[in-house]
């Protein structure tokens, strides 16, 4: 399911560019080696994109992306920050011994996420860079990431 290219929204040198990455854990604490973690988000101005080709990135932002996890259970976006209030990415994970995907968010930290505490738990932590957010994504245990039910 990777392809080249499937986890850079944006090429590196993106004026604005940032980077989501994080690792996942399962329920023992210990990293997912083999995981799929999608993402979703709108566009630096809050649009949502309806361009085609993801598949094959040809320079037009089109708000999706894939990464799938390494050895360490690391994954890693090269994106732009989501316009919108709050802005957020919209993550979906893949892991063996899911029947479903999980969905969750990965918020930025925001004055409008801060006073809500039902979002503390998916806000991100930014790094020193100012450039880079890190989110860990705990598929169950003590730690477990808050995961969202989506209905049709």
């Amino acid at each position: 399911m990777p392809y080249p290219g499937d986890s850079d929204l944006v090429a590196d040198g993106y004026p604005g560019a940032v980077r989501l990455h994080g690792t996942v854990y399962d329920g023992a604490g210990a990293p997912v080696p083999d995981a799929l973690v999608e993402l979703w988000q709108r566009d630096g101005e809050g649009r949502i994109p309806r361009r085609p080709g993801s598949l094959r990135r040809d320079g037009t932002f089109t708000g999706w992306g894939r990464c799938a996890t390494d050895a360490g259970g690391h994954y890693s976006f090269v994106t732009v920050a989501p316009g919108g209030r709050p802005p957020f990415f919209a993550l979906a994970v893949f892991a063996r011994g899911l029947l479903h995907r999980l969905f969750t968010r990965a918020y930025l930290p925001h004055d409008e996420v801060r006073a809500n505490p039902a979002l503390a738990a998916l806000v991100c932590v930014p790094e020193s860079d100012c450039a880079a957010y890190r989110f860990d994504i705990h598929l169950q245990g003590p730690h477990e990431t808050v995961f969202l039910e989506y209905r049709r």
